[in-house]
């Protein structure tokens, strides 16, 4: 293999790698983003909870 080609070869393995690297990051960010949400979302939870105890504990019901 000549130098040029080996240059070649190796200029594209940096772009894909460059490629897959922005992709993690993307999803890593977007992973970070669905987790905050989620705590929120307990956090809120929890709060109600704290704020109406009995709320949702009891079912009426008849037969």
């Amino acid at each position: 293999m000549d130098i040029a080609a080996l240059s070649t070869v190796m200029k594209q393995a940096q772009v894909n790698q460059q490629a897959s690297l922005s992709v993690m990051k993307s999803a890593m960010s977007t992973a970070e983003t669905n987790a905050l949400g989620l705590l929120k979302m307990m956090q809120d939870s929890t709060q109600q909870q704290v704020a109406h105890p009995f709320l949702g504990k009891q079912v009426d019901f008849k037969a």
